[in-house]
């Protein structure tokens, strides 16, 4: 089992569990060729502006440089190990090519060190992180690390235990259902790799305590609620009050919780075959 559970010895071990990926990991070091500092900004902009609340310290950790490309075509790589990345929530894999290049890719669930990978233009063995066109993969076969626009690299399915899956090939186009119910419509030359994403407990795991979130580089959120008037449109009162009107709102006074935020006219809404709200 991958999840870790302690005996209650504090309240914040009592509902705590940690993900124990050191079991499931061959390697702790990474590779320091594929290493990059990560500078944080606290939730500002370039002009030290505040524009994501709540955001700011946590532990230091180092970007791995990940090859969400893949494009050495039709070489075939040498899983070196599977490792832990503090930046994202499923494992990472270290290939290495018979020419000795070292590259990270998005582990998947079956991957083993020892084991090949190979990214192809066409249809090739159908094993855990093997990347090929969406045309050329089963129906029904399970997915990750998924292009939406041909040679852009995977930008979707990305998170652990996440996959997406290909329900038809009609033409130029392919129909793959996403992990939150939505049908879209993708570029059959896109490319994703088989297989789902490891750490498949990651939505197990409970941090139990407020400390461990704020290692993760999250800060304290106050309830508007208990803000004054000045400061929340839900602020004011004597003792606990209802939030006064019908919907809540965000602290500018737009509205929030549940409030679509995509764009009417967004130019990729014409892909969408099957809304994730409809599923």
């Amino acid at each position: 089992m991958a999840v870790k559970l302690f005996k209650p010895t504090t309240p914040g071990r009592r509902f705590a569990s940690v993900s124990n990926w050191k079991n499931e990991v061959s390697k702790s070091e990474p590779e320091k060729s594929l290493l990059v500092s990560k500078n944080r900004k606290a939730g500002r902009n370039n002009q030290g502006k505040i524009t994501m609340r709540h955001r700011g310290g946590g532990a230091k950790r180092k970007i791995r440089i990940i090859d969400f490309l893949q494009n050495k075509l039709n070489v075939p790589a040498k899983v070196i190990s599977i490792e832990y990345d503090p930046n994202r929530t499923g494992y990472i894999a270290l290939l290495q090519y018979p020419d000795g290049e070292k590259r990270y890719i998005i582990a998947s669930a079956d991957l083993k060190p020892g084991m090949e990978v190979i990214n192809s233009d066409h249809r090739v063995e159908i094993t855990p992180s093997n990347r090929m066109p969406l045309k050329d993969i089963p129906i029904g076969m399970q997915i990750h690390n998924l292009e939406l626009v041909p040679g852009h690299g995977a930008i979707a399915v990305r998170s652990a235990g996440s996959w997406a899956t290909v329900m038809a090939v009609e033409g130029n186009m392919a129909q793959v259902k996403m992990s939150s119910g939505e049908i879209r419509s993708i570029p059959s030359l896109a490319k994703a790799s088989l297989g789902q994403v490891s750490n498949l407990d990651h939505r197990n795991v409970r941090l139990g305590k407020a400390g461990r979130h704020r290692h993760q580089g999250f800060r304290p959120t106050v309830r508007g609620k208990a803000m004054n008037p000045v400061d929340h449109p839900h602020g004011g009162g004597e003792g606990n009050q209802p939030i006064g009107m019908k919907h809540p709102k965000t602290p500018w006074g737009k509205p929030a919780l549940g409030v679509l935020t995509r764009k009417k006219g967004k130019h990729s809404n014409r892909f969408i075959l099957k809304s994730r709200k409809l599923k």
